[in-house]
């Protein structure tokens, strides 16, 4: 494959887009790396000169190769031990600022995703994230334009029956998040309480590898005293707001083992935390990660 001499592959130009877009319908870097590479082992036999808008040819390309990672993925999450919770990022405020992006990309809206099948959850990627065309999205997923429509439409509804209700400002997330870390640090119950919905769902992913509750747990009572129960158990803990998946979050190293907790937050109150425990799913947190639309 060549290039015109002193022009910029089409590839790298739109590397970070594409790892983007593998990394939404996927859920884990690491499987969106090697969709990635797969993708630019393909576009290195196309002959570029006849490719007339190379955007969107490199995420179609992307897009048939998730899809097919999707089906393995589907098979062996069935046999994953306990939650499976989508691989957090660290990521820059430049993430953040881009409100539909960071949105689509949080730990909360990833884990709805993981309910579509597969072709829905690349058709709302495409559409709902990245604004392609029906028809460019017919190329990608092999169905008619008329029949995307008809995706796009259920996999919106399914999403936003159980995405979290309201969007958050920034500046809100970042406080309650503070004072969740701030009340984690003490170990309090009640601190805890206090800043939790009584029906707040705690999700916990070890992966059979480290310690976590192989089922969701449900209300605050339980919740709090969970987490006060863990924090009695450590000797050394480190808590830290950092921004992960384009949200104020926590990292939390329970004796020098890391963690991560995310959080939806409804009129002031934690509806839902995420937490990560899985070594192999925390090895993207000292490096931002370059999402991008």
């Amino acid at each position: 494959m060549t290039n015109a001499p002193g022009s910029r592959d089409p590839f790298l130009t739109h590397r970070n887009l594409l790892f983007t877009v593998a990394y939404e319908m996927l859920g884990s870097a690491a499987d969106a790396e090697d969709v990635v590479q797969e993708s630019w082992l393909r576009w290195s036999a196309v002959d570029p000169a006849g490719v007339s808008d190379p955007r969107a040819y490199l995420i179609r390309i992307v897009t048939r190769q998730s899809l097919n990672r999707l089906r393995t993925l589907s098979r062996r999450r069935e046999d994953y031990v306990g939650e499976w919770l989508p691989e957090p990022l660290l990521t820059s405020p430049d993430v953040a600022e881009d409100v539909e992006l960071a949105e689509s990309v949080s730990i909360a809206v990833l884990t709805v995703l993981e309910t579509l099948a597969p072709a829905e959850r690349a058709v709302f990627v495409l559409r709902e994230v990245f604004g392609l065309p029906y028809e460019e999205i017919a190329e990608a997923v092999g169905k008619s334009a008329p029949a995307v429509r008809q995706t796009a439409r259920r996999a919106r509804t399914h999403v936003a029956a159980r995405r979290p209700r309201m969007r958050v400002e920034r500046a809100e997330q970042r406080e309650v998040v503070a004072r969740f870390l701030a009340a984690l640090r003490t170990g309090r119950i009640q601190e805890l309480m206090e800043v939790m919905a009584p029906d707040v769902v705690m999700i916990t992913d070890g992966g059979g590898v480290v310690a976590a509750a192989l089922e969701q747990l449900h209300g605050a009572d339980l919740v709090a005293r969970i987490l006060a129960g863990a924090h009695g158990k450590v000797t050394e803990l480190d808590i830290a707001v950092v921004l992960l998946n384009g949200e104020p979050a926590g990292r939390v190293d329970f004796d020098g083992e890391p963690s991560t907790v995310s959080l939806a937050v409804e009129d002031g109150l934690i509806t839902r935390i995420y937490v990560v425990r899985n070594p192999g799913k925390l090895t993207r947190l000292d490096t931002p990660s370059d999402l991008t639309r």
